[in-house]
């Protein structure tokens, strides 16, 4: 902050060069890291005659930089801890997530179960404090009314992808509904559909 005051004020000493403040903060974006999980030989949970998570989950994650760069105009900056069908390792995701210290870290997932009527999106947080609960629960209600998802509670998991960047970032991992349950999974095979919920997850952001 020191550094952006210390630059205005330079500029203001400058008479030709006509830039205002608001303009200089505007450039300081927030950075956004996206988590494909699985990837490459560990394809997560797999429907019945449907998608794998680990493709579903990279599909939404690349159509989330998409709609940032298209709709948005780069309004963040947005890194994925993979843009293929490739496996990264767990530690891998923490040493990016560490480096970068984005200001959200989201890990896409999808759910299974044996019971199929079970259904809706749930948040992991590992501290449940305030600030992790609202934006837990801003995820979750966009989601909702924008999609009509059903929503769960947010629970709180020692995951190592959130036990390990809490002090980097806001970390959250993100489960989109279940494999297991035929119209969620039906919603999740859907290219046009998974556009849907990448533009509403990205705008509840």
């Amino acid at each position: 902050m020191r550094t952006t005051i210390n630059l205005i004020l330079l500029l203001s000493l400058i008479g030709n060069l006509e830039i205002s403040a608001q303009q200089i903060l505007k450039v300081e974006r927030k950075v956004i890291l996206i988590d494909p999980g699985h990837g490459g030989i560990d394809s997560g949970t797999v429907s019945k005659d449907g998608p794998h998570e680990k493709d579903v989950v990279l599909d939404i994650a690349r159509k989330m930089v998409a709609w940032n760069k298209g709709l948005l105009e780069s309004k963040y900056d947005i890194y994925l801890t993979r843009s293929t069908d490739t496996l990264i390792s767990l530690n891998d995701r923490v040493k990016l997530a560490k480096h970068l210290k984005p200001d959200i870290f989201v890990s896409l997932h999808c759910n299974h179960i044996a019971n199929p009527n079970i259904d809706g999106i749930e948040i992991y947080v590992y501290s449940a404090n305030k600030l992790s609960l609202l934006f837990a629960n801003s995820i979750l209600t966009e989601l909702n009314q924008k999609l009509g998802f059903k929503i769960r509670e947010v629970k709180r998991a020692n995951f190592q992808i959130l036990q390990e960047t809490i002090e980097s970032c806001h970390a959250f991992l993100v489960e989109l509904g279940y494999l297991s349950n035929p119209n969620e999974s039906n919603y999740l095979s859907s290219k046009e559909k998974r556009k849907a919920l990448a533009l509403a997850l990205l705008m509840s952001l």
